[in-house]
């Protein structure tokens, strides 16, 4: 499915910085907080692709203000590679107040460490 940018408000990059390539077929889900309920709700699954990105991950339209996260499957990724790592999985929790914007995670990730940032 192609996606046009307005209709891809949010999207990730995961980058094995120990092998200096793509994160490619890492499994992944976005969740939304229900603020009245205090707890998480799906919102989408997907697997990133060859480049490590996996695109259409929320529409515009349902993209509203409020509480995120993203859960990246890192230790399957790394079992996959024949590799352990240190954590099961990353999630990375962040607050949408104007979903007007782009919004860009990136993961950076090793089996012993990871970063991310808020790009564009």
């Amino acid at each position: 499915m192609s996606f046009k940018p307005q209709e891809n408000p949010l999207t990730t990059h995961v980058l094995n910085t120990s092998d200096g390539v793509p994160g490619a077929r890492m499994a992944l889900s976005l969740h939304r907080l229900d603020s009245k309920l205090v707890i998480w709700n799906l919102v989408t699954v997907g697997t990133t692709d060859e480049d490590g990105r996996c695109p259409g991950l929320i529409a515009s339209e349902a993209f509203t203000p409020g509480m995120y996260k993203m859960r990246f499957e890192t230790g399957q990724y790394w079992e996959s590679l024949g590799h352990t790592s240190f954590y099961p999985y990353v999630e990375i929790v962040f607050t949408i107040k104007d979903p007007s914007q782009r919004f860009h995670l990136p993961l950076l990730l090793s089996p012993f460490s990871y970063s991310t940032y808020r790009g564009s």
